[in-house]
């Protein structure tokens, strides 16, 4: 193996309700990982935030998503005179270096890992990593700000209102008067910041909305009511890039489920991408167009991925999120189109590694 090979540190799991699909995610990145470029250390963080050393990642079992187990030792990352290296902590407080970090590659994905947090602790500790900065991250996440980006950049998307939990608990009567007031049935209930589906219900009465809020609020303390795109297709970009920015053609995702959950994402055998869509050229070109418009709105690096609903009946093309740690599982589309463009999975793991690596350079050239 050649010396001189970038040491990198994997982080997936974490504390989010997506634990598993980030675990999901860290596996097919670990397997596309160039050996001969990159010496890899992995490091499992658990669902109580404990950052664990591990030899792998872990393969799903009996059809359940893969967890971070406690068994394996306390490590932390610490910036030392000779720079950032990774200790292992084996007997107490008793710390035992592991050697340095070059870059990281957070393949964490909701809250506390691809919301900024991380990206604090990496930046903080002067270590390059992958995808988008601190900022960016915040926004993306958070579906009330990410969509008054958009608004302010005049990006088209579907109608929405954000329900605080303070106000839903003082007058629920009065939310739902406004919420009625605004949109018409079916709506969509779901968290601000969360990813991968989870606590997405679609409401076709008042009784529906109130259990749709409910259990957005199981997940956040902020609910996203949405206005229903009745006969919407799914369509999704990948964006790679700093300075220069590229997008895909867009990829559609077809499921048997009554809307893309998060089992029709991760446990439906019956999910069906298409890459490229099969849609007009004029629809193609607007989806490329309005994810680069997106990623330059929240101020996205390294990759992203956006999606879509395409009215087939108006032409009318929405935007309706911007991903900024996209999924990497087999039902994942952000490697999908890559792999359209050209780009199979070592290919976009390393540009991607390049990607952080570049950013970091240009952040140490224009540091405060």
């Amino acid at each position: 193996m050649p010396a001189d090979r970038l040491r990198v540190l994997l982080l997936y799991g974490g504390r989010s309700a997506e634990h598993g699909v980030s675990c999901l995610s860290a596996r097919h990145v670990l397997d596309a990982v160039d050996r001969q470029r990159y010496e890899v250390t992995t490091v499992g963080i658990t669902r109580q935030g404990r950052w664990t050393l591990v030899d792998d990642a872990p393969l799903t079992a009996n059809g359940a998503l893969p967890e971070v187990t406690e068994e394996g030792e306390t490590v932390a990352l610490v910036h030392t005179r000779q720079g950032p290296r990774l200790v292992a902590f084996r007997d107490g407080l008793t710390g035992t270096e592991l050697g340095p970090v070059d870059v990281c590659f957070p393949v964490l994905h909701g809250p506390y890992g691809e919301d900024g947090t991380v990206q604090g602790l990496l930046a903080s500790l002067g270590v390059p990593y992958v995808g988008a900065d601190v900022a960016s991250s915040a926004v993306g996440i958070d579906k009330r700000q990410m969509k008054n980006v958009f608004k302010a950049r005049g990006l088209p998307q579907t109608s929405y209102l954000a329900v605080r939990r303070a106000a839903w608990e003082h007058d629920r009567g009065l939310v739902l008067e406004d919420v009625e007031a605004a949109l018409d049935y079916p709506v969509f209930t779901k968290p601000s910041r969360q990813g991968s589906s989870i606590g997405i219900t679609k409401c076709r009465s008042r009784e529906d909305l109130i259990a749709g809020v409910e259990e957005a609020f199981a997940h956040d303390r902020v609910a996203i009511v949405e206005a229903g795109v009745v006969g919407a297709r799914e369509l999704e970009c990948g964006v790679l890039g700093n300075a220069e920015i590229e997008v895909t053609l867009p990829g559609e995702v077809r499921t048997s489920k009554d809307f893309y959950d998060f089992e029709g994402k991760y446990l439906d055998a019956g999910l069906e991408l298409d890459c490229p869509a099969r849609v007009d050229d004029e629809v193609l070109e607007t989806c490329r167009s309005y994810a680069r418009e997106a990623y330059l709105a929240i101020g996205a690096r390294g990759m992203a991925r956006v999606d879509f609903f395409y009215l087939e009946d108006t032409g009318e093309v929405l935007v309706n999120e911007i991903n900024t740690i996209p999924g990497f599982t087999p039902a994942s589309m952000f490697p999908r189109v890559w792999a359209q463009q050209g780009l199979d999975g070592p290919a976009l793991v390393t540009r991607l590694l390049d990607l952080a690596c570049e950013a970091a350079e240009t952040d140490a050239r224009f540091a405060p």
